[in-house]
């Protein structure tokens, strides 16, 4: 296939992208917050803890995400968040992502990273908002 039929569809994929990393990165946050669909190992952190706050940028976040609203700077801080995340709770266990469970630290950030940069895509409140009615990641 050629590659401008390919660019056409950029939009659509990262939208696809943005909705599914949304749609799972919610629950952690639900986790962290409401301990569904089932509390953490140490049950639930106390208010105003760091993963507390967590739980508050995984479950808001996620679904801002999931809407495509306010997507570059809700990425920016989601980005960070996993970072942290790596960092903090991972990287101490062991430095390799697959012997310290932080797979999925890592590629939350590069992800949410990637949307700071490209923007939405297609199907977004951003898009219907105005904030983001060209599709940023078509060259």
């Amino acid at each position: 296939m050629c590659l401008d039929a390919l660019n056409r569809f950029t939009p659509y994929a990262l939208a696809i992208l943005r909705i599914v990393a949304g749609l799972i990165f919610i629950p952690h946050g639900m986790q962290k917050l409401f301990g569904f669909p089932e509390p953490p190992e140490n049950g639930l952190p106390p208010a105003f803890s760091l993963f507390w706050i967590g739980g508050i940028l995984e479950f808001g976040g996620g679904l801002l995400m999931l809407l495509g609203l306010f997507t570059r700077p809700v990425a920016f801080l989601l980005s960070g968040e996993m970072a942290v995340a790596y960092w903090m709770v991972h990287a101490p266990k062991n430095f390799v992502p697959a012997l310290n469970a932080g797979d999925a630290a890592i590629l939350y950030c590069f992800v949410f990273l990637l949307f700071v940069f490209t923007g939405p895509g297609a199907w977004s409140l951003d898009g219907l908002l105005g904030g983001g009615a060209r599709h940023e990641a078509e060259p």
